[in-house]
């Protein structure tokens, strides 16, 4: 049996998500909102083979007190089709994973942006697809409140099925451009959708060809209840938080299993959890990095970062005190439990985890090359993962050590690829080209 590989993307909206990053010695603090800067990190990260850059995307300013949201490096981002588009001229092979809300956005709107990143790309697009959990959100599409955490995942179902059928509206030889017999496409080969459902109701067909991948890769984020079932229905890559390995392996497990359970190849999908990761030349000094760069976290950020993921107000929670229980609220669920689970499991107080948090909380390899790579390989081979989407602690010279000394060491034992397999994002993640629904061959 070969032996596995690992896929590696790279979460690049924020550019780095540690709140103290624009603050860290040597960084570009405007890295977020600065072309030029990002167009050197793509290339950076096309060099070293990575899969794809992620762009995660925000509806709203995040939803904290301004004394928090003062801080942070975040406020102002590239609104992603517009930056991907740029991205995809000055670069050949990585993908490029955008954000599209299935909560405040229209499916045809979705499938048409997709469609045209494909093809301006050729074939390296991927829909990210989100619900959305920022309440704040809602205030800015003409909503007073968000829709419910079900409904939201139940909307998703649907929008994904009329985004892919619309994605099928012609086949893939519909545009015969015959200068001769004056025939541009055939209309035989032009399917209406049609659709009217429980949320939406599109009649199509979309006004581009089919995206050269067939459809763009299918990603999702996030792991509760809801978001487990439709990733097992709809994803092929999913971007989870991260956790211990143990259970990073029965979520793998759980996963897949539901998969084959509504009669899909578990293969077929990818598992990639976030993963922090901070290289040093010895394993004291990726913890002196660290610690650095936490240090750069001020309390007011790290108290509102907090309150975000678990969806209440901390800031009135006694600093030095346990944290309190925290009731189930509208925002992400499995947000919120891996703040709990963090807090009990490493008996932190509120400050201790709200400093955490307000750096990077989640998955994070901090060590040398070679302690990093044992870890990596560890999930791969552990089943806890397929890969992991990297998560930067400071650019330009986080992003550099990875490349530098990470990427080769996997390479040596072979786990990663020295060359890109194909030249388009499905054939880099081993992935099929989706069949049209509605057109054979």
């Amino acid at each position: 049996m070969a032996q596995r590989q690992l896929k590696l993307g790279a979460f690049m909206r924020p550019i780095s998500i540690h709140t103290g990053a624009w603050r860290y010695p040597g960084a570009w603090p405007d890295a977020n909102f600065n072309f030029s800067h990002i167009k050197t990190l793509i290339r950076k990260l096309e060099a070293g083979k990575f899969d794809a850059f992620f762009m995660a995307d925000h509806l709203a300013v995040l939803n904290m007190p301004v004394n928090a949201l003062k801080r942070s490096h975040t406020v102002t981002s590239f609104e992603p089709f517009t930056l991907l588009s740029a991205l995809s001229a000055v670069t050949e092979r990585i993908g490029l994973i955008a954000t599209g809300s299935t909560t405040f956005d229209e499916p045809y709107h979705v499938a048409r942006r997709f469609a045209s990143l494909d093809h301006l790309s050729g074939g390296r697009a991927g829909w990210n697809i989100v619900t959305t959990s920022n309440p704040d959100a809602a205030l800015n599409f003409g909503l007073d409140d968000h829709m419910e955490h079900a409904e939201r995942y139940k909307r998703a179902r649907e929008f994904y099925d009329v985004v892919t059928g619309l994605w099928d509206s012609f086949a893939d030889d519909a545009f015969v451009r015959d200068v001769e017999s004056g025939l541009f496409f055939d209309p035989s080969k032009m399917h209406t959708l049609d659709h009217n459902g429980k949320y939406l109701k599109v009649r199509g067909p979309l006004n581009i060809a089919r995206p050269v991948q067939g459809w763009p890769v299918i990603v999702q984020a996030g792991a509760s209840e809801d978001g487990r079932q439709l990733a097992a229905e709809t994803a092929e890559a999913v971007f989870t938080g991260g956790g211990s390995l143990a259970d990073a392996q029965k979520l793998y497990a759980d996963i897949k299993g539901r998969m084959e359970k509504v009669g899909r190849d578990p293969e077929h999908l990818k598992i990639l959890p976030g993963a922090f990761v901070v290289v040093g030349d010895s394993v004291d000094e990726a913890k002196e990095k660290r610690a650095l760069l936490d240090s750069r976290v001020h309390y007011d950020s790290a108290i509102a970062s907090l309150s975000v993921i678990l969806g209440t107000d901390a800031s009135g929670f006694d600093p030095d005190g346990p944290l309190p229980d925290i009731p189930e609220t509208n925002a992400s669920k499995s947000g919120r439990q891996r703040m709990v689970d963090l807090a009990a499991r490493e008996k932190l107080n509120v400050r201790q985890l709200a400093q955490r948090v307000g750096g990077y909380g989640g998955l994070s390899f901090v060590g040398t090359a070679k302690t990093i790579a044992d870890q990596m390989e560890e999930w791969l081979v552990g089943r806890g993962s397929d890969g992991f989407n990297i998560m930067f602690p400071f650019l330009p010279a986080g992003l550099d050590d990875f490349v530098d000394k990470v990427v080769p060491e996997l390479q040596r034992r072979g786990i990663f690829r020295k060359e890109y397999e194909g030249a388009t994002l499905r054939e880099n993640l081993g992935l099929p080209r989706p069949k049209n629904r509605f057109f054979a061959g």
